[in-house]
């Protein structure tokens, strides 16, 4: 099921010139890569949110980088440029070809698998080295499993994620 999106901010005033800004935003900062990638910005309603996808073509690579840390950071830095241009926070997140959807799919089926695996031992499972962002994705996806537990432990690179039995 496809999530809604528009071209428009939410219901908030505005709305609809933040999707504007954004994508001025995001056209002037692939320019300042010196990328020929070009960007579609949307709202996400109902993960109020707004949506980047960037078209790289060949530079699909180098805009994600390594294990995506380009892309995260591009998503950072577009985040804080429209955070200083309306005066508040908005959650962006960015896409490049279909990577945030892959990675998406591969992370449910991690977080299905230690699950099973959770239930199968009765012993928590830890899943190390995630992002923030792919700690949440695994959170969602287990929060209906009534069998399943899921938390974060540890600060900052030392974060992790705990699957367990309830």
């Amino acid at each position: 099921m496809k999530n809604k999106m528009s071209a428009q901010g939410g219901s908030t005033s505005g709305g609809n010139d933040k999707v504007k800004t954004l994508q001025e935003l995001t056209d002037k900062l692939l320019e300042l890569m010196s990328t020929k990638a070009k960007a579609e910005v949307l709202y996400d309603e109902e993960n109020q949110n707004f949506v980047v996808n960037i078209d790289a073509g060949d530079e699909t690579g180098l805009l994600i980088g390594k294990k995506g840390e380009t892309l995260l950071s591009i998503q950072t830095v577009l985040s804080v440029l429209l955070k200083q241009k309306t005066g508040e926070w908005n959650r962006v997140v960015a896409n490049v070809g279909d990577y945030r959807e892959k990675e998406e799919s591969y992370l449910k089926d991690l977080a299905a698998s230690t699950a099973q695996r959770a239930i199968e031992t009765k012993e928590p499972q830890n899943l190390y080295n995630l992002k923030a962002w792919q700690r949440r994705v695994v959170h969602m996806a287990l929060a209906e499993n009534k069998d399943i537990v899921t938390e974060s432990q540890g600060e900052g690179d030392d974060r992790f994620l705990v699957i367990k039995v309830k």
